[in-house]
């Protein structure tokens, strides 16, 4: 393969990966509950899913942006009551941020909205061809992980 063929590879997986997330984005974003915004639903379906408390330095980084942002985000999650947010007992300068009932309830919610959406878009691609294609995007997010 030539470099000019990798390179216009290259632009259009970009291209599809851009308006990929953007679609994406829109679909579950317009699912959403009343007020919750989707970096809310990423921090809460996150928490959730690993049922264990993390730090906003932790959070930070599994999501990529910067402590300010993910301080801004638990701090609208902790007066929606969906988040908890203790102090670290053995280091005063850290906490600890946990998922609520009323968190989990919202995000429940959440997914239950948009869920079906998603459920039929796997449908209509068919399961084998989903199956297909997940090893591959995986590695491709554990490359844009390493290059930033």
């Amino acid at each position: 393969m030539t470099d000019e063929t990798t390179r216009a590879l290259a632009a259009s997986l970009f291209a599809e990966l851009i308006v990929g997330e953007q679609l994406t984005s829109r679909l579950v974003t317009r699912s959403l509950p009343g007020g919750m915004q989707l970096s809310h639903f990423s921090v809460l379906n996150l928490l959730a899913h690993l049922n264990e408390e993390r730090t906003p330095a932790q959070l930070a980084e599994a999501f990529h942006v910067r402590r300010s942002a993910m301080t801004n985000t638990l701090s609208r999650l902790e007066w929606a009551g969906q988040v908890h947010i203790r102090p670290d007992w053995d280091d005063a300068r850290r906490k600890w941020v946990a998922i609520s009932p009323a968190g989990r309830a919202a995000r429940d919610a959440a997914l239950a909205a948009f869920l079906p959406r998603l459920t039929a878009i796997v449908r209509d691609l068919g399961t084998s061809e989903v199956r297909r294609v997940l090893p591959v995007l995986r590695r491709l997010r554990e490359h844009l992980e390493d290059a930033s």
